[in-house]
């Protein structure tokens, strides 16, 4: 119902502060069905929220997390103190900046982290050397990182380069943790800035650092039709495996702001 995250709701039910249909629930993955079922937290009915879509441009040194145990900034010091509860579409991490989505439909934020669903990603990375052919060559072909781990990107390209340095467009249509720093360092190649600039259709353009803006109806639709071609027809609003109608997890509907 977008009113939590996932991990508070599982704290709440767990902690039999949620009621379902008249009952105490503390199970997380009971099923219940929208428009149905009644669930309350704390002896109050919880209503649905309406689904916000937002596109953030997260500045250089800030975390995408809720909170930080070391107080340091984090990407909700920048969001309007009226919103609903959102959470992050995936993460940038603290030296990265850019395009980054923030959403209380966890579903869809799911469908858009989906492996299967492939959504092109595309990064403007500086680096501190000059770029020749054989480094291209290196990250669309793949590179073994710890002997173990295997990443390799999309594109890779030179937008424009200097006597010591070259901004190169990165596309992943898959995403692991640190994924461009990890191949970049594995090659002895310094990473001076790091943006994402656009995510399957959506591009971030003008949006100043720091700002946020819904999406609108149309980015959203196109970013759908896009995420419903690339799983192979499957309906993007809905998550990978679940069809129309099916009940959802309790845990996805029940849950508090924070």
């Amino acid at each position: 119902m977008g009113y939590c995250s996932r991990s508070h709701a599982f704290d709440l039910i767990r902690a039999g502060r949620v009621g379902l249909n008249g009952g105490i629930c503390r199970n997380p993955e009971a099923p219940v069905c929208s428009g149905r079922d009644g669930i309350e937290i704390d002896g109050r009915a919880l209503a649905a929220q309406k689904k916000v879509y937002l596109m953030f441009n997260k500045p250089r040194g800030i975390l995408t997390t809720a909170s930080d145990e070391k107080g340091r900034e984090t990407v909700y010091a920048y969001l309007d103190d009226g919103l609903p509860w959102v959470a992050p579409v995936g993460r940038l991490d603290k030296a990265s900046e850019g395009l980054l989505l923030l959403t209380n439909d966890s579903e869809w934020a799911g469908r858009v982290l989906a492996p299967g669903t492939r959504i092109d990603k595309t990064y403007h990375v500086q680096i501190g050397a000059v770029a020749e052919v054989h480094l291209l060559e290196s990250l669309t072909k793949g590179i073994k990182i710890d002997g173990s781990s295997f990443l390799r990107v999309k594109s890779a390209k030179v937008l424009r380069g200097g006597r010591k340095n070259t901004w190169l467009e990165i596309v992943l249509d898959e995403g692991k943790n640190r994924h461009i720093r990890r191949m970049l360092a594995s090659l002895r190649i310094n990473v001076l800035r790091l943006l994402r600039v656009s995510i399957g259709p959506l591009v971030l353009g003008e949006l100043p650092k720091g700002a946020s803006r819904p999406l609108r109806d149309m980015e959203k639709k196109e970013l759908d039709r896009v995420m419903g071609q690339q799983s192979g027809g499957r309906d993007a609003s809905s998550p990978p495996g679940k069809r129309a109608g099916q009940p959802e997890e309790i845990s996805q509907r029940t849950s508090r702001k924070h």
